[in-house]
């Protein structure tokens, strides 16, 4: 298989990235094809779905050593389960799969491109197919969530500083907050006097994090 386009976000690291898609409804991508299918022809009809799923590569991992086992960092980094009941990084393939909003559908002078959001992917990303989202097969309202379910309203309490803040455009102030009351550290760790450092939009947020709250202190260019 080859690439079939790339994705371009806000994130040029992995730390930060919202461990799902969906769960920062604001953050914004762009799918830009790559040249051989740069043609409108390839995406007639997809303007009528509001949803699409993304099929692209994890990047950095070892195919060649992986394990059936991992820890998932939202169950504190030591239960193990098995790697295919996860969706960590770390499997045979480095697939990813995500379900993304289809914002636009718009032709520029790079060819036809996507606008995405509620993204959980990295800038540069390899996008390896697309596929409309059905409502009717894709969506399961009975689904359980196993022991992921567990965690999925955690959040934490966020103290950005106003000033620090609009350093940011105003279109980008809500997604920034929603990455951080996600909480992008591991599980793990819990020093509250530990300093962390999310890359978003040519800023580098800095914050530590006591017990359930985060706390910007510093907000510097990348």
């Amino acid at each position: 298989m080859k690439p079939i386009a790339h994705v371009e976000t806000d994130f040029p690291e992995k730390f930060g990235i919202p461990r799902q898609s969906g769960l920062v409804p604001g953050l914004k991508g762009t799918v830009v094809f790559e040249p051989e299918y740069r043609t409108m022809d390839a995406l007639k009809g997809l303007e009528s779905f509001n949803y699409i799923w993304l099929l692209w590569q994890f990047e950095g991992t070892d195919r060649e050593h992986w394990s059936a086992t991992v820890k998932p960092p939202r169950l504190g980094g030591n239960t193990h389960m098995g790697v295919f009941a996860t969706r960590s990084p770390f499997r045979p393939n480095p697939i990813g799969l995500s379900s993304v909003r289809l914002d636009a559908v718009e032709l520029t002078d790079r060819g036809p491109v996507l606008r995405v959001s509620g993204v959980d992917l990295r800038d540069g990303t390899p996008i390896y197919d697309i596929k409309p989202y059905l409502r009717y097969v894709d969506s399961h309202p009975d689904a359980t969530d196993g022991f992921a379910g567990e965690t999925k309203e955690y959040r934490l309490s966020v103290d950005f500083p106003q000033e620090l803040l609009r350093r940011f455009p105003e279109d980008k102030r809500e997604a920034i907050l929603e990455v951080l009351a996600q909480d992008p550290r591991p599980s793990y760790h819990s020093d509250g006097e530990r300093r962390y450092g999310v890359a978003f939009a040519g800023w580098d947020v800095h914050f530590t994090v006591e017990k359930d709250r985060l706390t910007v202190f510093e907000v510097v260019p990348l």
